[in-house]
């Protein structure tokens, strides 16, 4: 009877302790779903994860994130779609793929939008112009808590890029924005749209010079190998907008969307530290092959500057209307600023 006993004790206890376990398990009041493309190795998933680490304990569980990265809850027009919608609760999506959605945020398409210092741009990113920008979606049915960055473009091409004169005449793939086309035609060069799939054999065709891309992008597609010169710009802000569903956001207490936004602005300094140790290395080993690099000083930059911004300014001014020049009038307010 006593082993019997003690089976039984033993088996009540494995049993109790399960509960607890799955108790603990779905302990949070607050699940929401977080979608975006990037793979697990990359920035933006990494922080993600650090930042449903920081809601969990933050919140007591009363918060918790669950990411899907790498598409896994469709392309980032359905996931989009989704937080509009409420089949899902938030996703962290590349800025250019947001323009058709909300024109406004194709002002982040605009080059050299942000200054070349870390601390400059993340004040205009987290100031007036990024509250702004961020408030522009709440009538397009979505949330956006706010900005993260994730890295800047370049260029590369087959033809010689070592002077504003020498774009002249140069064919370049951008995405399908008329602010990046009117930025290429300031330069005297032209620009194509195309899919990003169709790059690689593009430049390598001739069916474009040149194109546009973060370096670690370049080397991850290795674009380096079908290209023969780089210019280090950092001409193009690559951002990424946190949106949430309205519904869900809602639901939350006020304390947990303070600890949830506090949360993504915490983790900024490591993910732009994270970011740039990627860009670093994949700049060392692009460096290594067969490429010419150039890399602008702060004075060239500010002369592409002075030759791009005013035409892919009116470009977007164009497209996003009163909204956009009402964004612009922030936005130039702020950088003059940051400039002093």
């Amino acid at each position: 009877m006593h082993t019997l006993f003690r089976k039984l004790a033993a088996s009540a206890v494995a049993i109790s302790c399960g509960f607890a376990t799955a108790g603990a398990a779905f302990a949070a009041d607050y699940v929401a779903k977080i979608g975006h493309l990037e793979s697990t190795q990359q920035s933006r998933h990494i922080h993600l994860e650090k930042v449903a680490e920081l809601v969990r304990e933050r919140t007591g569980g009363a918060v918790e994130f669950q990411i899907f990265p790498q598409g896994q809850l469709g392309q980032q027009r359905e996931m989009t779609e989704g937080v509009q919608l409420g089949t899902l609760e938030a996703t962290v999506a590349p800025a250019a793929f947001l323009g058709g959605f909300n024109p406004a945020v194709s002002v982040l398409d605009i080059p050299f939008l942000l200054p070349n210092d870390d601390e400059a741009a993340q004040q205009i990113r987290g100031g007036p112009f990024g509250e702004e920008l961020c408030d522009s979606f709440t009538a397009r049915g979505v949330i956006c808590v706010g900005l993260w960055p994730n890295g800047r473009k370049n260029f590369t091409s087959n033809k010689m890029i070592d002077s504003i004169e020498a774009f002249e005449g140069q064919k370049f793939r951008v995405m399908d924005s008329n602010i990046l086309i009117e930025q290429f035609n300031a330069l005297g060069a032209s620009a194509i749209a195309l899919p990003f799939g169709e790059l690689y054999t593009a430049l390598q065709t001739g069916v474009v010079d040149g194109q546009e891309n973060p370096l670690d992008t370049i080397l991850k597609m290795k674009f380096h190998e079908v290209q023969d010169y780089l210019v280090v710009s950092n001409h193009g802000a690559m951002e990424d907008v946190i949106l949430f569903n309205p519904a869900f956001w809602e639901s939350l207490p006020e304390e947990h969307r303070a600890e949830i936004v506090g949360a993504f602005n915490e983790v900024i300094p490591d993910l732009i530290a994270h970011k740039a140790a990627a860009v670093e290395a994949a700049f060392e080993e692009i460096h290594q092959g067969d490429i010419e690099v150039f890399e602008l000083s702060d004075e060239q930059k500010a002369a592409y500057r002075e030759v791009m911004y005013p035409a892919a300014r009116a470009a977007f001014i164009e497209r996003a209307g009163a909204e956009g020049e009402a964004l612009i009038a922030v936005y130039e307010e702020q950088y003059a600023a940051a400039q002093q």
